[in-house]
């Protein structure tokens, strides 16, 4: 196990970011910058032992100020969308900005992906880490409450990338993180990720309108194009879901406990990706809107990459039969989310 650091870059007001590589002895090697603690890169082998970076993301830190669609980023306050840019909560009304049409997205206009995280190292026999912290203040973006987060990225000598995120507040406020991670097993320079089998462990979901707003009712999966119950080909799937699944995915976790949430398997790599975590909802997400954008040595089309955010569910603020996402003063959030990462040989 191993862990350094360098500088990856510096912001326009002129401080440094920093870039961390996090290794273990199964030739597993993830990079995590503290600006947005990103992911930049995982680096894992295939069934003949040929290494390749399974994540869409930029070689510079200009890249991912000027034209980042959430690569890799922690994503916060609030990830995922809340409607009108708006809630109320314990009598006063929270005004957001509308940065998807009429709608809040990822944390706002600078939400958590866009700033700059202290970051800590810390390194044992089976794990390194990457701690995070950042404070965010009363009214940013439009959000009650000074929130202190942690972020903890560790990978360990199981290959897996696991992510456990921590915060207070001195005010009552709503959160939901995740990470913005975008996958694509047969290497993120591969092109469609169509051959990529998955599974999500759930039998519903939270039904959507046309601007991808939860109207508030929790629908079986089963007969519908969005069952994913069992193994499926992505591209047999995204053909009956224009433009491709985006959606929130109701868990089967009814205790709230750490459970396998999906499983991912590119055959002509041979690698596997598990995801467990203990939030009740997952968000599928196939990269519907990525149009070309040139990152790390390729081009970036669209379904080139998918994301699986581990979280509650979107616009729950609002939909009081949602899981609550409250924090009053007191309380501690505490999440964990595992990418486990394998690979099969038939």
């Amino acid at each position: 196990m191993n862990i350094t650091e360098k500088v990856f870059g510096t912001l326009p007001c002129g401080e440094k970011v920093r870039i961390f590589t996090l290794s273990n002895d199964s030739s597993i090697t993830v990079k995590i910058t503290n600006y947005g603690g990103i992911v930049q890169s995982i680096l894992t082998p295939d069934k003949n032992g040929n290494i390749a970076d399974v994540v869409l993301g930029f070689d510079t830190l200009e890249e991912y100020i000027n034209k980042s669609p959430y690569f890799g980023c922690i994503v916060g306050r609030y990830a995922n969308r809340i409607a009108k840019g708006r809630f109320k909560l314990e009598n006063t009304e929270y005004v957001l900005a509308k940065n998807t049409g009429n709608n809040h997205l990822h944390g706002g206009n600078v939400g958590f992906d866009k700033v700059l995280w202290e970051p800590k190292i810390s390194q044992s026999k089976d794990s390194v880490s990457l701690e995070l912290t950042y404070l965010s203040k009363d009214g940013e973006e439009g959000y009650p409450g000074n929130l202190l987060c942690k972020v903890i990225y560790t990978l360990t000598c199981d290959d897996e990338l696991k992510i456990q995120y921590h915060a207070t507040t001195d005010k009552t406020t709503v959160v939901n993180l995740t990470n913005h991670s975008y996958f694509n097993l047969a290497g993120h320079d591969s092109g469609k990720i169509y051959n990529h089998m998955i599974q999500i462990f759930a039998d519903k979901y939270t039904e959507v309108d046309e601007n991808f707003i939860p109207t508030g009712r929790i629908l079986q999966l089963a007969g519908t194009a969005l069952n994913l119950t069992r193994p499926a080909k992505i591209g047999d799937g995204i053909g009956k879901v224009s433009p491709g699944f985006d959606h929130n995915y109701v868990l089967n976790n009814d205790n709230a406990s750490v459970v396998k949430a999906a499983e991912v398997y590119e055959p002509s790599s041979g690698r596997m990706m598990q995801t467990f975590t203990d939030e009740p909802g997952i968000q599928f997400y196939t990269g519907n809107f990525l149009d070309g954008i040139k990152g790390k040595n390729a081009v970036y089309e669209k379904h080139t990459g998918f994301c699986l955010e581990t979280q509650h569910y979107p616009d729950s603020p609002n939909i009081p039969d949602f899981p609550s996402t409250v924090l009053k003063p007191g309380m501690q959030y505490s999440s964990q989310t595992t990418y486990k990462f394998a690979v099969k040989h038939e």
